[in-house]
């Protein structure tokens, strides 16, 4: 008996060595993903902010509980803001120490995506969406971006496995997982409820081919409804006051064209359309749960917040390609799992994205508020006036400005400003009709004391075609009746203009115009 007891144990015991040493390839293999990762995505950390950066400072820095309120003016919900407040409380409002925020996000998608290939499919799928998680391009800019969209697609990817967990292959433990992920995201990006409604449509399709019963689906989206229901008033105001007035309705082009975004240009979407679209075709074949569940729910998460946002955004425009990180996670779950199956050419085509993909980088500028402020920041002194016509641009110019000096009065074609963190976007285009340079202007240019400095700060429109939307618009017409009011106003003497060349302006770019009272 002892013989055999001794013989039995061995072959466990080598096969726990066996799995212990798969353990140990596996985690270093991830750490070395996390690694090239971490070289690819810091090497923009330091570029300055741009207006939504500021924003995000600008929320999260007020109290943790007047947070949710101030988002009634700005539309966005509030966890994002909610753990950059924790964060900035800990390490500090600056741009690096921010940006490091986003880049853990994006840093933590990485073994998410293994452990959802390993769990839903197999090693090899874990492996794929590892390496296009560690790699993508749309990932690596918004890891070194204070704003939410890596956090978006750290919840995405998990919610995702979730609801094919439970709804293609039946496993009904991850009902509620999915439903506490899917009311996560919601309260980190709005167009989650694109999202939303490409995984009712892909609940249909698994109830349908009786995958799910509707008492499954309602315990999950029940679940996600009941945590975000605190939220709908807030919501329901938002997207009645301030949408978003400064976009346009996009073309079918940038539809089209939306996932070269995602995937790293037009050779990322044609490796994925054709290699990856290949190994779905393979997939589709190999059984009926394939072919009639998991590759249409799969093209449904991944395609259809896509177009459901691009068709809502003819009617009501809120269309903004950053936007598009709630489709990214369903999409490199699609890539991987057709790259797996189209065998070699899968892995040709893997190395093909891993090629182009690693050469790309967030971009290196985002505005030249900074240099506007460091430029001629340190003429102004307290009680000097900074006008800026583009309402959005107080939270940025203040960040910078503040550094060089204080006791600055910011004023919009709203009035002076007192909260200078915030916009407020509700009901923008109509706020600003009832406001005029006789108003708004006029008082602040005749109240100002001789000698004392006004910096005007108007957008550089190098591109009409993107002014023309109901708020641009009305900041365009603004800023050359701003302009035109001092330029003309012989009380004032115009002493410099920042930058000097605006013909390649670079990205949101401004032109500061500083003017001295000379006379009353």
């Amino acid at each position: 008996m002892n013989v055999a007891a001794v013989a039995l144990r061995r072959p466990a015991a080598a096969w726990m060595r066996s799995t212990a040493g798969v353990r140990v390839l596996e985690g270093a293999g991830l750490l070395a993903l996390v690694a090239l990762s971490l070289l690819l995505r810091t090497t923009e950390m330091a570029t300055d902010f741009w207006i939504d950066e500021a924003l995000s400072v600008g929320i999260s820095s007020r109290p943790l509980l007047d947070i949710p309120e101030t988002l009634r003016l700005d539309g966005s919900p509030p966890l994002y803001y909610l753990v950059l407040h924790g964060w900035i409380a800990l390490v500090g409002d600056g741009v690096v120490a921010t940006h490091w925020l986003s880049l853990i996000f994006a840093l933590m998608c990485i073994p998410v995506a293994f452990w959802v290939g390993a769990s839903l499919f197999d090693r090899r799928v874990a492996w794929i969406l590892a390496a296009l998680t560690a790699l993508c391009p749309f990932l690596t800019s918004y890891a070194q971006e204070t704003r939410m969209y890596s956090l978006v697609i750290l919840l995405a990817l998990p919610c995702t496995a979730c609801f094919l967990h439970a709804y293609v292959y039946g496993r009904r433990a991850y009902r509620i997982p999915f439903g506490v992920l899917l009311a996560a995201l919601l309260y980190t990006h709005n167009w989650a409820l694109f999202l939303v409604a490409a995984f009712l449509l892909a609940g249909a399709i698994c109830r349908r081919e009786q995958r799910a019963s509707t008492k499954d689906l309602a315990i999950g989206f029940g679940t996600a409804l009941a945590l975000y229901l605190p939220w709908v008033p807030t919501f329901v105001f938002q997207a009645l006051h301030t949408g978003a007035p400064w976009a346009t309705a996009p073309t079918l082009t940038t539809l089209v064209r939306s996932s070269d975004r995602l995937l790293g240009g037009e050779a990322g979407t044609v490796v994925v359309l054709l290699v990856g679209g290949a190994g779905l075709v393979a997939l589709a074949r190999s059984g009926r749960l394939e072919r009639r569940v998991l590759v249409p729910a799969l093209l449904l998460l991944a395609v259809s917040p896509i177009v459901l946002a691009w068709l809502t955004s003819q009617v009501s425009p809120a269309w903004a390609t950053r936007y598009l990180a709630i489709a990214v996670a369903p999409m490199l779950v699609l890539a991987a799992v057709g790259l797996r199956n189209a065998g070699r050419l899968g892995v040709a085509g893997l190395a093909v994205l891993a090629v182009f993909w690693v050469f790309e980088s967030a971009p290196p500028s985002k505005s030249n508020a900074v240099d506007i402020a460091t430029e001629l920041g340190p003429t102004l002194g307290p009680g000097d006036l900074v006008i800026s016509t583009q309402p959005e641009q107080v939270p940025v110019l203040s960040y910078y400005l503040e550094d060089e000096t204080s006791g600055l009065t910011y004023a919009t074609p709203f009035g002076v400003q007192e909260d200078l963190g915030v916009t407020d976007w509700r009901d923008g285009p109509e706020h600003f009709d009832a406001t005029g340079v006789d108003t708004e202007l006029l008082p602040l240019l005749d109240d100002a004391p001789v000698g004392s400095d006004v910096l005007l700060v108007v957008p550089i429109i190098s591109n009409p075609e993107r002014w023309v939307a109901p708020w641009t618009s009305r900041v365009r017409d603004r800023s050359i009746e701003y302009e035109g009011v001092l330029r003309g106003d012989p009380r004032f003497e115009l002493l410099e203009v920042m930058p000097e060349d605006t013909e390649s302006p670079g990205p949101n770019p401004l032109e500061g115009l500083l003017f001295r009272k000379v006379r009353g």
